[in-house]
């Protein structure tokens, strides 16, 4: 199963590259696709409905799972601020938190997981490679560990969606930091995407 080899780890925020400045001139200071959101908000608003139909759900997948899936994707895109941002999501409502997070990361194969979702993150990373990289064995060996046809589809579209989200984050070269503790906070916020988005709008008037 596919493995990533994450970059140094940066406290101060920059970009992939190490630079100080995203490509394009924003509306704030904020980190990743937030900063980008609140560029573009009509952009913001479809985007933010999607992470809150495939992230917050609880049902044939938890939001735990979901929340690994999408962190998982973008550690092998090497995304670092959707990485550390879904990680925290994710630790936040795993039993082993952050260890678990790392323990997918580096191998998902030997991480402790159940072998339903083990099967899921391989349909997740053969999707990061490419579409047409899912096949029937990989879809097979998940409903062999009990995986439904609902969670195989939402985990294809989560890996889809953050293939996208990734690729937005790092191809405007948006800034972050690789500190744990930035993310925590808002890591720890249930109300879900939309809520959340509307209340910063409304903070910032």
């Amino acid at each position: 199963m596919a493995q990533v080899k994450w970059p140094p780890r940066r406290r101060a925020f920059v970009n992939h590259a190490g630079g100080k400045r995203p490509h394009i001139r924003l509306v704030s200071d904020e980190p990743g696709i937030r900063g980008l959101f609140r560029y573009r908000p009509e952009a913001a608003a479809p985007l933010t409905q999607l992470s809150e139909v495939l992230l917050a759900g609880d049902d044939t997948m938890d939001r735990a799972e979901r929340e690994l899936i999408a962190a998982y994707v973008s550690s092998l895109n090497r995304c670092r601020f959707c990485f550390h941002t879904h990680a925290a999501f994710a630790a936040v409502r795993l039993p082993l938190g952050m260890e678990l997070v790392e323990a997918v990361r580096r191998d998902p194969g030997s991480a402790p997981v159940s072998g339903r979702l083990r099967a899921l993150l391989a349909i997740a990373a053969a999707v990061q490679r490419g579409g047409q990289e899912v096949g029937a064995d990989l879809v097979e060996a998940a409903r062999a560990e009990g995986a439904s046809d609902l969670a195989i589809h939402d985990t294809v579209l989560i890996a889809a969606a953050f293939c996208m989200y990734n690729r937005y984050v790092d191809g405007l070269a948006t800034l972050a930091c690789d500190d744990p503790e930035h993310y925590a906070a808002r890591a720890r916020l249930t109300s879900g995407y939309v809520a959340v988005w509307r209340q910063e709008l409304g903070e910032a008037g």
